[in-house]
């Protein structure tokens, strides 16, 4: 959840570790009951990821890029996609037949917001900032992962001042739901 280093080092490790999850659910036959366990970790690791964007990284593009507004824009508009998708597939078990296409869309859909963000917007924001204010986003992301929402909330606001209300009371329930279900633990 936290890896340490500037806002740009502490993503792309996420970004690593969704596509590992990835991996993981690809390697096992279509109905095996771990693929839906690798799908809920996925997803929690999804949400806490793009709610540390949006209260974060987003703001600070605005900020430091002369075309922030439009990017960011996308960027909430490419995790809205997500969320929904990952709202339909925390509804799915492994056996469902609904579950193998939902893994392939939201694999799709991740993978071109990753090469997207580590190929065009880090790259822009390491030449804009500071390597302080970076360092600075990084240790904001990381504290922001901590108390996020582990499951998709499609309706909560994505943009600040609201989420940065919103988002640590809907992952303490989150959090709560999880340890009472088991979900996102090894078994």
């Amino acid at each position: 959840m936290g890896h340490g280093g500037d806002v740009i080092a502490e993503l792309t490790t996420d970004h690593q570790e969704v596509e590992d999850f990835f991996q993981q659910i690809q390697g096992l036959l279509p109905g095996d009951p771990r693929r839906k366990d690798f799908a809920d970790k996925l997803t929690i690791e999804l949400v806490r990821h793009s709610v540390a964007e949006e209260t974060y990284l987003y703001p600070a593009v605005r900020t430091y890029l002369p075309d922030g507004d439009s990017i960011a824009d996308k960027e909430l508009d490419d995790h809205a996609a997500a969320e929904r998708i990952m709202k339909d597939l925390e509804g799915c078990d492994a056996d469902d037949p609904r579950f193998d296409g939902l893994v392939d869309k939201l694999m799709t859909e991740i993978r071109e917001h990753i090469a997207e963000e580590e190929g065009v917007l880090f790259p822009r924001l390491r030449g804009a900032c500071s390597a302080e204010a970076l360092e600075e986003l990084g240790e904001k992301v990381r504290s922001a992962k901590k108390t996020a929402p582990t499951r998709p909330h499609p309706s909560v606001p994505d943009k600040p001042p609201a989420n940065k209300i919103l988002a640590p009371g809907v992952g303490l329930v989150d959090r709560l739901r999880d340890a009472l279900s088991g979900r996102g633990k090894d078994q």
